[in-house]
């Protein structure tokens, strides 16, 4: 039956028309960023970012600039610029407290000594690399598991926004993690990105909605194809880093620990990490999969009856877009703020150089000095202080 002019409005209709609103608002504010394919933003998942030098003695470190200055705590070290000290001094409990929680998620000792080199932009980080091996251009972190060495951008490439420098540092210290867990034996690329994403704890909204979506659309990858799937280049968009985050965090389970626990173990004494999956969690590769994706469906088959049909979706896109605008003004305001710190440096440097070799003197014309009485050419005499001609 149609409503009548007078009749009140049902709380249902009014639920819908709110998600249709917030849905239309999320796609004005997500759809600009995500349409042009010259731009990169912070919901985009990281791309590879993991060096495999093939003969570690032969590589050899570039030289750090005069104006950087080093921090040494014991295992860690850092290499930065003198002006950024401020932003790196917090990272040294951050990596405290990574180092702690990848050894006991990985039940391993890890992280015996790493060395972290800050660059400016990506461009100095090309050049504070181990010569032979530079991280590619979209890159604003490498890590280089062989030579314990981390680089880090505090500029993003492409756009050149601030980075999250503690977050980068959590994603290249976990791939770092791992190869020391299981003696740099090899394992699945997408096993490798999914637990540093996992670890650091990147974008989790996005990462929920690109699932979501996934799985509702049934375009969920097979674990053989991940690999494959996972973007060689930043400006690629992919479900496979957040397909692989999440069956890392599904073999992480509470319940599976130790399991967990065993398959580094077994990947570490040189068991093919198939094989080495199948015997820790004493099930076949298919069947472990077959599990996560039901387990997926179940989580997100659910909330649309619990939350009314696509009002979650539109809440998740909402939130994620939210998370994103919010993240993109810090970084701007960072890189406002940086910009005002190194002026300030820059200054004080100027300004001590000035105190401890003062400027030179020049004489740029006449003092005013007492000029002498000018004297005539002519004879004279001077008689209380005037001059006379001799007639």
């Amino acid at each position: 039956m149609r409503p009548s002019a007078t009749q009140p409005l049902r709380p249902r209709f009014l639920a819908s028309l709110a998600a249709l609103v917030i849905g239309l608002v999320a796609v004005f504010l997500f759809w600009p960023s995500a349409s042009r394919a010259d731009e990169t933003t912070d919901n985009e998942l990281p791309p590879r970012d993991v060096s495999m030098v093939v003969q570690p003695a032969a590589v050899s470190l570039g030289p750090v600039p005069s104006e950087f200055e080093r921090i040494d705590a014991g295992w860690l070290v850092f290499e930065f610029p003198g002006s950024a000290r401020s932003r790196v001094e917090p990272l040294v409990p951050e990596a405290e407290g990574f180092r702690t929680r990848l050894a006991e998620d990985l039940g391993q000792p890890v992280l015996a000594h790493a060395l972290v080199r800050v660059a400016r932009t990506p461009d100095q980080m090309n050049q504070l690399s181990p010569r032979g091996a530079p991280p590619p251009e979209y890159a604003a972190a490498m890590a280089y598991p062989s030579e314990h060495l981390v680089l880090l951008s505090m500029q993003a490439p492409y756009t050149w926004e601030g980075t999250d420098l503690v977050e980068l540092l959590g994603h290249e210290l976990a791939h770092m993690a791992l190869s020391d867990a299981v003696a740099d034996h090899a394992v699945p690329r997408w096993f490798n990105e999914g637990l540093a994403i996992h670890e650091s704890g990147e974008i989790p909204w996005a990462r929920t909605k690109t699932l979501w979506d996934a799985s509702l659309s049934r375009r969920l990858l097979p674990l053989a194809e991940l690999d494959q799937s996972l973007p060689t280049n930043r400006l690629d968009v992919s479900i496979a880093y957040a397909e692989a985050a999440d069956v890392v965090r599904f073999l992480m389970r509470d319940a599976d620990r130790a399991r967990f626990g065993s398959l580094i173990e077994r990947v570490r004494a040189g068991v093919p990490f198939e094989r080495a999956l199948e015997d820790a969690y004493d099930s076949d590769i298919r069947k472990l999969e077959y599990e996560w994706r039901e387990e997926v469906a179940r989580r997100f088959g659910y909330w649309p009856v619990l939350t009314g049909g696509g009002l979650l979706w539109v809440l998740i896109s909402a939130l994620a877009v939210a998370a994103w605008v919010k993240k993109r003004r810090r970084a701007k305001a960072q890189l406002a703020q940086w910009a005002r710190e190194e002026a300030e440096v820059d200054a004080a440097i100027a300004a001590s150089r000035n105190e401890s070799f003062p400027p030179v003197r020049v004489d740029d014309g006449p003092r005013d000095e007492p000029v002498p009485p000018r004297v005539p050419s002519v004879p004279v005499v001077e008689h209380e202080g005037r001059w006379y001609t001799l007639h």
